[in-house]
């Protein structure tokens, strides 16, 4: 590879793009597409500079978190990839400078994470509203890490090979990972490709609600003509047929006639089909028949991916230190979208200001209003949680001392109470040995900064939560 560099070091000689091409082609080949889509794709070669024995190159990454990535996690694999172009040692440096052409270094390397699919036919769109998909749930406005990789492989597999490659893809996972947004994107590939292709996506109560209106109506001949012709079928939410006899019983004969058409189907559920309670042993059978694949909850890195994508389809912008603040704070993507639904409104009334990182830390500081959890606890419940988590006594907790052992976990606890309870700012101070509104208020700021670029403090926040509520 670059033959020519090893032979010729004289700078007139040698193009950075060409380099740095031929480097995101050897790195292509170490690392999965998802990864190389996501993160190498945004960066380019900023200078270029040859001294007596080495080179000196500075890599530009289109911001500081694409930065901060890929110099934390895939620094010695650039390194290495530039070496070896150049057969030279290499002094290597990352810093967020746009690409001045303003696009990747190659044409094929589009990014999941900040491309916004709009179909402009309406013909497609029609199809698109009659099979019942989300138009903004698409495979380029999936963002794409470690805890969601394999089902998002997965559904783009049996995008381009329905009836074959995973039959049926059994997705499962909790609220608002990303199951209906890959599901229904499977569907959309598969439009444009043939929109003569009979899709349709419902919900498992919604399969319920049909068949049982068409046992009322004793109309079940159209019901079975509507769903046992389909190409693909996609069932959200599938665990609400369980324990439904007559429902389980026409899905059995409804599935088997998809499949034995060559069809597709792919399900989703809040668990495995092995830990959905009475459900019919051969239903069961058949789903685990073909690929099942978990998506963890979004980490971090993936929080601000989402919180990016969902900002641009909303026509907000909203810098990289905002971002991070509201992903270092908000745990799943739908509340994310809440929370910038909540900007855009805050945007509008002040005549489009710029959001910058107080107004999102302004926001956050007056809580979230949907935080997932249905089990209710008390404060005491919350303190004993903090306690455990750091190892240290209630009274030094709710004490005096402003020691960083015993100040820092004092503050988290009054996040906590704050944001993840609801409490009043009065009501948070009393419960922390009496303490004033204005010190509670620079507790929430100060770890609603540090959520954003902390792991350990993201960290804590999630362990207290798990102790709180499981």
């Amino acid at each position: 590879m670059l033959g020519v560099y090893r032979l010729k070091h004289n700078m007139e000689e040698i193009d950075k793009k060409t380099v740095w091409h031929e480097c995101l082609e050897s790195i292509k080949v170490v690392v999965s597409p998802a990864t190389f889509s996501t993160w190498f794709t945004q960066t380019h070669i900023s200078s270029f500079k040859k001294t007596e024995d080495r080179f000196a190159i500075e890599i530009g990454c289109s911001s500081f978190y694409v930065k901060s990535t890929i110099e934390s996690r895939y620094f010695g694999l650039v390194q290495d990839s530039l070496t070896k172009a150049l057969d030279s040692l290499i002094d290597l440096v990352f810093i967020v400078k746009e690409n001045p052409e303003g696009k990747p270094q190659d044409k094929t390397f589009d990014s999941p994470l900040f491309v916004s699919s709009q179909n402009n036919e309406p013909e497609i769109g029609n199809l698109i509203e009659r099979s019942r998909l989300r138009k903004n749930f698409t495979f380029e406005s999936f963002a794409v890490s470690s805890s969601n990789q394999m089902a998002w492989a997965a559904a783009e597999a049996v995008s381009k090979t329905p009836g074959s490659a995973y039959n049926p893809l059994f997705i499962w996972g909790g609220v608002g990972v990303g199951k209906t947004h890959l599901m229904s994107a499977v569907g959309y590939e598969l439009i444009k490709k043939d929109p003569e292709s009979n899709i349709y996506l419902c919900t498992g109560e919604e399969f319920t609600n049909d068949i049982v209106e068409g046992i009322r109506r004793k109309t079940t001949q159209e019901f079975r003509n509507k769903y046992r012709k389909l190409n693909l079928l996609m069932v959200d939410d599938i665990q609400f047929i369980a324990g439904k006899d007559a429902v389980q019983e026409e899905f059995f004969h409804t599935f088997n006639s998809i499949v034995n058409a060559g069809g597709q189907v792919i399900l989703t559920s809040d668990r495995p089909p092995s830990e959905i309670s009475k459900l019919e042993e051969r239903l069961r059978s058949r789903f685990e028949a073909g690929l099942i694949v978990d998506i963890a909850p979004p980490d971090f890195e993936l929080r601000c991916a989402i919180t990016q994508i969902k900002a641009r389809q909303k026509n907000l912008s909203i810098p990289m230190d905002a971002v991070q603040a509201i992903a270092g704070n908000i745990d799943s993507a739908r509340k994310i979208e809440g929370f910038l639904i909540r900007l855009s409104t805050l945007s509008s009334i002040s005549k489009n200001k710029p959001i910058n990182v107080e107004t999102v830390e302004s926001v956050l500081g007056k809580g979230i209003e949907t935080n997932g959890n249905t089990k209710k606890i008390n404060p005491n419940e919350a303190i004993e949680a903090v306690c455990k988590r750091f190892e240290i006594g209630k009274r030094a907790l709710l004490g005096p001392s402003r020691i960083q052992k015993l100040a820092l976990p004092r503050q988290i606890l009054m996040y906590f109470l704050r944001m993840e309870m609801k409490l009043q700012l009065e009501e948070v101070g009393r419960i922390i040995g009496g303490r004033d509104h204005t010190t509670v208020m620079h507790a929430v700021e100060k770890i609603t900064r540090l959520a954003s670029t902390s792991m350990e403090v993201r960290e804590d926040i999630q362990g207290i939560k798990e102790l709180c509520w499981g």
